[in-house]
């Protein structure tokens, strides 16, 4: 009886090799209206003025919120087995991002 639970349980996904192959992104940007979480996810290139939104994933608040609960578990669990991740400050020349595409401010 455990073993029929927890095959209801269980998902089985399936990734095609298109999907498989994954898409860098080293900017995202983040929007939100009251129903949904807005993430594009960006491949900008140094000395490149303009950069393409690779994927956007809407989500619900509510798995928004989840994600953000995993990707913080992720962080720390990397952080334990590799050390600190380094974040480049504001004190270090980084230039601002002039984005601002007619909804709230993105944050990344």
């Amino acid at each position: 009886m455990e073993n029929q639970n927890q095959n209801q349980n269980q998902i089985n996904i399936e990734i095609n090799d298109d999907v498989a192959d994954g898409t860098y992104s080293n900017l995202a940007i983040i929007t939100h209206s009251h129903s949904e979480f807005i993430v594009d996810f960006i491949n900008i290139m140094p000395g490149v003025p303009k950069a393409r939104v690779k994927s956007r994933i809407i989500l619900t608040p509510e798995h928004a919120k989840r994600l953000m609960a995993a990707l913080s578990d992720n962080v720390k669990k990397f952080e334990e087995q590799f050390g600190p991740i380094k974040q480049l400050g504001p004190d270090q020349n980084i230039p601002p991002f002039p984005m601002n595409f007619g909804g709230p401010l993105g944050q990344a």
